[in-house]
């Protein structure tokens, strides 16, 4: 190992582990990420090990390799602080080189938890489709060959991106990255559903396509070479070295370019004419007069400019729409299944007063009284109203559509509004009684310190929820199972909106008082961020 290589190593070494000494917090939950990541590998390697002999084992382990590499490829544009410790940018005054620097970093990136998963999965791969003594050597050349091109292809992708990710308007990226996650776990479920009621023979033309495609074709030529066809084998080698040339070539020209031109990635001011053109004017029209119009609009622009109050909204807006309507399409899922996208968005009442973070002393100042405070709680939640009401009822319309139970679309309309009434109820109490900080910085949605109060404000107001719909929830199991109760089904629509009404303003009636006399523990909550 040259002398760079190894003085960046340790580096990163020194740099991880000095950061575990800064609290014990940060410590221990690095050691239970930690555990917890290996113990998974552990099971993933005893499972791989474990389809040895398989018909199928070979397109299976291809296409997990491949969804490896997928990930490294990826999470470096939703998770660009996932690992500063490799960030180019801070060696940008010392006198180094590029392509020494390029190996260096790329041995100090084999340094974490990460790389160490990739190794064991790509070792269980192997060993799952490996047969004879030459399968065997090309192996251990294809696990290396299949880490370095992870990794390689991890930093290619975040160098080339790094001033973008790191600019604020860039950081908007990490906005998808929920909307990804969720969408990739619904067709991951329905992926694996479909596997188990039709085999893993349906895999197999996509993995002879992707046993070509680096990483995966590195475990495509250990499975060639244990079917004799070592021609294949090598080709596929030759493809994977290939590809890792290729990606540590465009890296070294990618930090070249960073390293000595001039930041031109973020995005200029904007024209006068542009700025004079972003005016309230549009949707303040649309909007109530007063305070209520004021907050209402204030709330809306955290939803549409706030990273984080963003990330938060098409997560649930994703998944909200995702569960119902993916299961409805497979003809497994309920109808009952729509008031999901109610829940999702009730949540987004909670914690009303941390998106503000430290400007929520402005807010605070305005609030004088009780009927300050239920004012100001009134118009979050009309806000909030606002996006949640159409879009319910657009995932119930389209659940009902996909499932052909039309019968059934009022009384789960009903359910839905009386669920959002009961978050928004429970949601502003919360947000008055249990208020915690949302970090501007990195992707923690909870300040240190404080994940036991958010724990307890929504997991145990969705529970209240629940226990506040219970009379609706009777009402419809009773209209169900009662001789000609489904010919009065329709009331529940009315009745679920009247009840979502009611137990709404009860709601705010009860926080606004607690609002305003718990206006100073309210504000130094929300600051600590």
């Amino acid at each position: 190992m040259s002398g760079l290589t190894s003085t960046v190593v340790r580096l990163k070494w020194s740099l991880l582990r000095n950061g575990l000494r800064q609290s014990t917090g940060r410590r221990a939950a690095y050691v239970a990420s930690a555990v917890a990541t290996l113990l998974f590998a552990a099971l993933q390697l005893a499972g791989l090990i474990a389809l040895r002999g398989h018909a199928h084992a070979a397109s299976l382990v291809v296409l997990l390799v491949a969804v490896l590499g997928l990930g490294w490829a990826v999470m470096p544009l939703f998770f660009p602080s996932g690992d500063e410790t490799l960030d180019p940018t801070r060696l940008v005054m010392l006198p180094l080189r590029p392509r020494p620097l390029v190996r260096a970093l790329l041995a100090a990136s084999l340094v974490g938890i990460g790389p160490l998963f990739t190794l064991l999965m790509l070792l269980g791969s192997a060993i799952a489709v490996g047969h004879g003594a030459f399968a065997y050597g090309v192996a251990v050349v294809a696990v290396v060959i299949g880490l370095l091109v992870c990794v390689a292809l991890a930093r290619a992708v975040a160098t080339a991106n790094l001033r973008l990710l790191t600019s604020r308007r860039g950081r908007d990226l990490a906005v998808l990255s929920g909307l990804v996650i969720a969408i990739g776990a619904q067709v991951v479920n329905f992926g694996a559903q479909r596997l188990g009621t039709a085999g893993l023979g349906q895999l197999d033309p996509a993995a002879e396509v992707l046993a070509w495609v680096p990483p995966a074709s590195t475990i495509g030529a250990v499975d060639a070479a244990s079917e004799g066809a070592y021609g294949v084998a090598v080709a596929r080698l030759v493809v994977s070295a290939g590809a890792l040339a290729l990606l540590v070539a465009l890296w070294a020209r990618t930090l070249t370019r960073l390293m000595t031109a001039p930041d031109g990635s973020t995005l200029q001011a904007a024209e006068p004419a542009a700025r004079d053109r972003r005016t309230s004017a549009g949707l303040g029209r649309l909007l109530p007069g007063g305070r209520t119009g004021t907050v209402m609009e204030r709330s809306l622009r955290y939803v549409w400019r706030d990273p984080k109050t963003k990330a938060a909204w098409v997560t649930s807006l994703a998944i909200g729409l995702i569960v119902p309507v993916f299961n409805a399409s497979q003809g497994a899922g309920s109808i009952y299944f729509a008031c999901f996208a109610a829940g999702m968005l009730g949540i987004q009442m909670y914690n009303q007063f941390g998106q503000d973070t430290s400007a929520f002393w402005m807010v605070a100042m305005t609030i004088s009284s009780r009927r300050d405070a239920y004012a100001e709680l009134r118009a979050r939640a009309l806000a909030l109203l606002v996006i949640t009401l159409p879009y319910t009822t657009l995932v119930t319309v389209l659940t009902t559509a996909l499932l052909g139970a039309w019968g059934k679309l009022p009384e789960v309309l009903g359910l839905s509004f009386a669920l959002l009434g009961a978050m928004l109820a429970t949601g502003a109490w919360t947000s008055a009684r249990f208020p915690y900080s949302i970090p501007q910085e990195g992707h923690k949605n909870v300040a240190p310190g404080q994940a036991g109060l958010a724990w307890i404000a929504i997991f145990g107001g969705m529970v209240a929820s629940a226990l506040l719909c219970a009379p609706v929830i009777a009402v419809t199991i009773w209209l169900n199972v009662s001789e000609g109760g489904e010919a009065w089904s329709w009331v529940l629509l009315p009745t679920g909106a009247a009840y979502g009404t009611a137990i709404t303003w009860l709601g705010l009636r009860l926080a606004a008082p607690r609002t305003a006399t718990r206006l100073p523990e309210i504000l130094t909550a929300v600051s600590k961020g």
